[in-house]
């Protein structure tokens, strides 16, 4: 079986260092054996700190992000409860998939792909849904590069007797995302992005204000596997540990060391390492004529229109078989009208940016 070597540029997962491919080939353990539990444990402190919070309940979900948005969604909403689902790209309207297959009746508050929600957007849905209990919305929107604004939003939701749901699959570690200052009640994300470990896991995290919604549901979660009742006599951190199902136990390893790694740098470098090598693709980009979809950009993820006279695909497929480099292709309405460059964890590095660069010169002309 031949493999090739990738420059992961695109909307993830990102380039895996050696570092964590070693740590993945490490002797599997059993899951309740007690050095896994050690290495569990440290994982779910090592979450928190990077999810800048407290909250007891942090660990990783044994699935990719999408596990991720269907635990926090099925264990904090019941059937018959109402929630607002903010949309402006492919993942808020996943979230309000995931929200109605739950049985929740749902609120999508609609904003063009690209753009992202005023504060006073926000508030206004909050005022006319008054039985609401949670906001969803996406802090980074893979599908457009839109980087939304959170601050002041957990003031206004927890006025009105509500909870805050974030989708950060493609900001943890790479945007500023301080999960306790923000006021945010249940975050996701994944582990293919920018903390460049291979997808697999989805980071979550519950404050104790959600820990309590659980607590008091009225029916059971929908989902047996994503239940936090039991999964967190699992990852409690202390006491017996309650079999719940095999932990992805080699993958655990894996997410250590990638957690170690992004300690090592530094959660503020290696967020203003992205916003720098962020600046220098987009001046690139721009002096090449090329646009940005968004007007609030993600450093991590950046959507950019195709040149008139591109062609999309012929370029995404020169630019994989001459270069090895992997972009993503737009979504939904643009569809052949966008790229999409990920400057994500390990794949975030000068010498990308200026290949990257250099390649579309080549491939354009």
């Amino acid at each position: 079986m031949h493999i090739p070597e990738r420059i992961l540029m695109g909307p993830g997962p990102s380039t895996v260092p050696s570092r964590i491919l070693r740590a993945m080939a490490s002797p599997t353990l059993g899951h309740l054996d007690p050095r896994y539990i050690e290495i569990m444990d440290s994982v779910c402190v090592k979450l928190r700190k990077v999810f800048e919070t407290e909250n007891a309940l942090t660990f990783p979900v044994s699935a990719t992000g999408m596990a991720g948005m269907e635990c926090v969604v099925t264990n904090l909403m019941e059937p018959g409860d109402e929630a607002i689902v903010c949309v402006n790209g492919v993942f808020g309207s996943r979230m309000v998939d995931v929200m109605e297959r739950a049985g929740v009746t749902v609120h999508r508050l609609d904003a063009p792909w690209g753009e992202t929600f005023s504060l006073e957007i926000l508030a206004d849905a909050i005022e006319r849904h008054p039985k609401a209990k949670a906001l969803g919305i996406v802090h980074a929107e893979t599908s457009t590069g839109a980087h939304q604004p959170l601050e002041g939003l957990a003031e206004l939701l927890h006025e009105a007797g509500m909870l805050l749901i974030v989708d950060a699959v493609t900001s943890l570690a790479g945007h500023p995302l301080k999960v306790d200052d923000l006021g945010i009640d249940a975050v996701y994300s994944g582990t293919q992005k920018c903390l460049s470990c291979p997808p697999g896991l989805s980071p979550v995290s519950f404050s104790p204000r959600a820990v309590e919604v659980t607590e008091a549901r009225k029916t059971k979660v929908q989902s047996w596997y994503f239940d936090v009742s039991m999964l967190k006599d699992y990852y409690k951190g202390s006491g017996k540990r309650a079999y719940h199902h095999t932990a992805p136990v080699n993958m655990i390893y894996a997410l250590h060391e990638a957690l170690t790694i992004v300690l090592e740098e530094g959660l503020e470098a290696r967020q203003a390492r992205h916003a720098r090598l962020h600046r220098r693709l987009r001046a690139g980009l721009e002096s090449m004529g090329i646009q940005y979809v968004p007007a609030r950009s993600l450093h991590t993820l950046n959507c950019i229109h195709i040149p008139e006279g591109a062609d999309d695909a012929a370029v995404r497929a020169k630019l994989l078989d001459e270069y090895s480099i992997e972009i993503g292709a737009g979504l939904g309405p643009f569809a052949g009208k966008a790229w999409r460059i990920g400057l994500m964890g390990h794949s975030a590095t000068q010498a990308n940016v200026d290949l990257v660069l250099a390649a579309l010169v080549d491939c354009l002309e």
